[in-house]
């Protein structure tokens, strides 16, 4: 059990016995007893406002609360304990207590960061689904990286989750990719071509038809023209997922599941919208289907079946989600663009029609990504005239500055990409000021070892006691608790803003306390902190899918 447990079960040991004998009377559920990191180390190692939030319940006054829970708690890790304020409690460790639990997580060793299971309910992730009609572009990948890294703080907080991609391959997209090929298949080969005027104009679709000519030739240019579309949008399609899958892999994204859109049609939307229509949910109106929704929270009813038959989007993503539901998922998570905010009241409003607990699924939005070089914002692509691709922002700045980048701001703030920083090897860089800050720990053990200093097992960590070993150990301890609230909140900025916190205070450390020329028990000891402060920092950068280098 860690420091922080074991104060919460201390006070919450305490408010018993005093609800036992009557000095507290209990009339409702208490509150969590939550522990934080007090700002500055005069307010303690811990702090609790448990006091002021229990007031209503214990119908006394905070102060009298605290000074109750303080006058019946154990000082078995305590120095002291004072009351701040209108009730707030600081907590004050013994000294040993600290060196103990520092111990606790040298032993752990690389487990340090991976916190016990939760259950056994699974948490899908959806994220970046993407058209598979053109390259991913920035926006994709500020959603790709705080996918991918949601993903993996919640396993590291001890949840079971699965990732999926929702490959969009049915509709109109897909017809005019074909069409858009096609029109540059015959324009390669000196055929006199009209381009469609909806067509796909970037120039990433004229590399896709280069490819297939590279590999098929004009095999294709006598075939019946409905014939030769088909075939062509088909080759496309092949095209288009392996370069976006390879944008993705170089990016450090994997998915568990890659789930078809075409799959849904037609057997599975045409089942969800039978079981609406059934429960009256689904109506006919000027020769279309709509659903019901704004009985269940919408602005308005929308159309489901269009006239000429054909699934709108919604049908689609009501059979998208119903499947989800069905493959038993405890929770859902969707990562959407800013612009789908209306989206969600239609699709929460098919599930509970369905049947399903709406409250499962949830949203996260993301908001816009600006690009800036030299101060000036940054808006088309040199070579393609379009929005920026991915694939060039990670030429010029490198995957790790542009995964950190992306997710050192809350995803529902909006971003201002600044190029000329992510690139410069400075501390004003603070990916590069992190990696380096590992770098440098990696190079700090190379000099120790070739001085024939190594890691003790049983280190004695009570020699570290002045300011900037105390204030590292602290902000060490403080890890488990980010990854749990990260987790709990889809937060990874979090884990950016404590890796950054956690370089600092290391650079403080190494500022003030030698490794070398001290003596040898010290020396060990602080070598050994270290090591937990190198792995806390791969394990962080690790979860945000940034590297950690040993040497730069």
């Amino acid at each position: 059990m860690q420091t922080k447990e074991k104060i919460a079960a201390a006070v919450k040991e305490a408010v018993e016995s005093a609800m036992n004998d009557g000095a507290l009377k209990f009339s409702d559920t208490l509150p969590e007893i939550s522990l934080d990191v007090p700002p500055k180390k005069e307010f303690g190692d811990f702090a609790t406002n448990f006091a002021m939030q229990s007031a209503k319940i214990f119908r006394t006054s905070p102060r009298k609360i605290a000074e109750e829970i303080k006058s019946r708690i154990s000082f078995e890790l305590f120095e002291r304990i004072e009351i701040a304020g209108a009730g707030f409690m600081n907590f004050y460790l013994k000294p040993d207590v600290i060196y103990r639990e520092l111990k606790e997580i040298f032993d752990a060793g690389k487990n340090f960061g991976h916190l016990p299971c939760k259950n056994n309910v699974t948490i899908q992730i959806e994220y970046v689904s993407a058209n598979p009609t053109g390259l991913l572009h920035v926006g994709h990948g500020r959603g790709a990286a705080a996918g991918s890294a949601i993903v993996n703080i919640l396993r590291a907080a001890g949840y079971n989750v699965e990732s999926e991609y929702y490959i969009n391959d049915a509709g109109n997209q897909m017809d005019k990719l074909a069409v858009s090929v096609n029109a540059r298949y015959l324009e390669l080969l000196g055929e006199k071509v009209d381009f469609p005027e909806d067509g796909y104009l970037g120039a990433d679709i004229i590399d896709t038809t280069k490819r297939i000519i590279a590999r098929h030739g004009k095999k294709f240019l006598d075939l019946p023209e409905d014939e030769r579309i088909k075939i062509l949008g088909d080759l496309a399609y092949a095209d288009k997922m392996f370069e976006l899958e390879k944008d993705l892999e170089n990016f450090g994204v994997h998915f568990d599941v890659w789930f078809s859109e075409k799959t849904l049609h037609p057997d599975k939307i045409n089942a969800a919208i039978e079981i609406l229509k059934a429960a009256g949910n689904v109506y006919e109106k000027d020769g279309a289907l709509w659903l019901a929704s704004s009985k269940f929270g919408d602005d308005k009813d929308r159309v489901v079946i269009r006239e000429n038959g054909e699934p709108t989007y919604l049908a689609a993503d009501i059979a998208y989600h119903k499947n989800k539901f069905d493959r038993g998922f405890g929770e859902l998570i969707n990562l959407w663009g800013a612009d789908h905010h209306g989206y969600v009241a239609r699709v929460k409003a098919a599930m509970k029609m369905l049947g399903y607990d709406a409250d499962k699924l949830k949203i996260i939005f993301l908001q816009m990504v600006s690009l800036f070089r030299s101060g000036e914002a940054v808006k088309m692509s040199k070579r393609a005239g379009t929005a920026i691709p991915l694939r060039e922002l990670m030429d010029e700045v490198g995957t790790d500055a542009a995964r950190f980048f992306f997710l050192m701001r809350s995803t529902d703030s909006q971003l201002d990409f600044d190029l000329d920083l992510a690139k410069s090897q400075s501390a004003e860089n603070p990916v590069y000021y992190v990696q380096y800050a590992h770098a440098r720990i990696c190079s700090i053990f190379r000099q120790a070892n070739e001085a024939g200093l190594t890691v003790d097992d049983e280190p004695k960590f009570s020699l570290m006691n002045s300011a900037a070993e105390i204030d590292l150990m602290n902000k060490i301890f403080e890890y488990p608790d980010e990854i749990e609230k990260a987790a709990a909140e889809y937060a990874p900025q979090r884990i950016a803003r404590y890796v950054y916190d956690l370089a600092s205070t290391f650079s403080s450390f190494y500022r003030d306390c030698r490794i070398l020329g001290v003596e040898k028990d010290l020396a060990v000891a602080r070598l050994t902190l270290l090591q937990i402060v190198r792995h806390t920092i791969s394990h962080a950068l690790n979860l945000l899918g940034v590297s950690a280098p040993e040497r730069m």
